[in-house]
């Protein structure tokens, strides 16, 4: 029992210190309009955040060099943004090719540069290497990495290309030559797993009038369906929507779809959390015989719980197929019980780590903080604050092995 202990010190640590007056709340000054933000150059070999670039709190680690005769050349997808300027001097188009989270952030920071500097663009002058011509462990070799300039070359204005492509959300930043600057961002892999279970933006809810809601038009404070045990065999009532661990709604992910026997389909992150059994898959769900799995471990023939016609207790539907397809918007709400029912099928709130009873009781605090009226520093977009604390905590004391293989970003240690 020390685990629990020493997590929440940790927890209850990190929450004295974290910064809930942020939160969403009017506050003092309500009404008065915020200052713009001031923004400050980069100065020459001055990387942002100030860590190595293949480290957990910048891009991660290496996953290995992708060729055009790779499995993992589906990976990239190439990026025709006319606001963009592609030197692409192989003539293979290869500047153009790159992960779509590091495409998210380029066409980002093209808007951010013609907002700062109308009637110039962003330039790519490196992307995509598949001739060599980088150090060996570079992330230009997996379509990470970009280096830029501005259209019109002007060298004086790339300490500010710099701060922008921070801003636009680059997760490594090097102000590396007076003649460019490097970005680089996460491998998908491990971004999936870092911001948990996410759920597209065109994935449906159900409110308490029996209403539908997509992903994307939920808001804070909304009864959905969902079940009364953390465990997923509950009966099935209505939940309040406490917080989104992650909401970005522009965002292109990966997901698996599973289908299942009575027509419905539920799509979310690899790393999200399912309740699973297996056998007979007659009869309605109950806590005991269900356990928790990785979206991406679930298979064909196992039950999952559905809410689709199930009363007050939800009954259990036969997995009839697993595929892996993209689509658009990442969202992942938390409610007070820990639950919710997706495309008619109950799923948990939490991923990345199998500990379920460890990922709920973990976010106790965030339900005190709500149950007292505290401001919670609520996102409109991105990853929030709590989610990204648990998940550093979480690496620091659990086994590695109890988070998804795709979990561990940048482990160097």
């Amino acid at each position: 029992m020390r685990l629990p202990v020493v997590f929440g010190l940790l927890v209850g640590c990190a929450l004295i210190f974290a910064p809930v007056n942020e939160g969403c709340g009017p506050g003092r000054g309500y009404g008065k309009r915020r200052p713009p933000k001031t923004l400050t150059p980069l100065n020459y070999k001055q990387f942002s955040p100030n860590v190595a670039e293949k480290t957990l709190g910048a891009s991660g680690r290496i996953e290995g060099k992708i060729t055009r005769n790779s499995e993992r050349f589906k990976e990239l997808t190439p990026n025709y943004n006319p606001d963009i300027i592609f030197k692409d001097e192989e003539n293979t188009g290869a500047d153009r090719l790159m992960t779509q989270r590091c495409k998210d952030k380029l066409n980002s920071l093209a808007i951010s540069v013609m907002n700062m500097w109308p009637g110039v663009k962003l330039r790519v002058t490196e992307g995509w290497d598949e001739d060599g011509n980088h150090f060996e462990e570079s992330l230009h070799y997996e379509g990470r990495a970009v280096d830029i300039t501005t259209s019109d070359r002007d060298r004086n204005k790339y300490g500010m290309l710099a701060r922008l492509a921070v801003e636009a959300g680059f997760d490594w930043v090097y102000y590396e030559s007076k003649a460019h600057v490097h970005c680089s961002v996460k491998s998908e892999h491990s971004v999936a797993a870092k911001t948990g279970g996410c759920f597209p933006g065109g994935a449906l809810v159900t409110m308490e009038d029996g209403s539908r809601k997509t992903m994307a038009e939920l808001a804070l404070g909304e009864q959905v369906l969902a079940s009364s045990q953390s465990d997923g065999g509950g009966r099935l009532l209505y939940s309040e929507v406490i917080a989104f661990l992650d909401r970005s709604p522009a965002t292109h992910q990966r997901f698996y779809t599973i289908a299942t026997d009575l027509g419905v389909e539920l799509s979310l992150t690899a790393a999200h959390l399912v309740f699973v059994t297996d056998g007979n898959c007659s009869g309605p769900a109950a806590g005991g015989e269900l356990r928790t799995v990785f979206a991406s471990e679930v298979l064909p023939g196992q039950c999952v719980v559905s809410a689709q016609g199930a009363g007050r207790q939800g009954r259990l539907s036969r997995v009839s197929g697993v595929q892996v397809q993209d689509d658009a918007g990442v969202f992942a709400p938390l409610t007070r019980h820990g639950t919710v029912v997706v495309n008619d099928v109950v799923t948990s709130c939490y991923a990345a780590t199998d500990h379920l009873w460890v990922a709920h009781w973990a976010f106790g605090p965030l339900r005190v903080l709500h149950s007292w009226g505290w401001p919670m520093g609520h996102q409109a977009e991105g990853v929030h604050w709590y989610s990204s604390l648990l998940h550093w905590v979480g690496t620091c004391i659990l086994d590695p092995k109890h988070f998804h293989p795709w979990g561990i970003m940048g482990d160097d240690r």
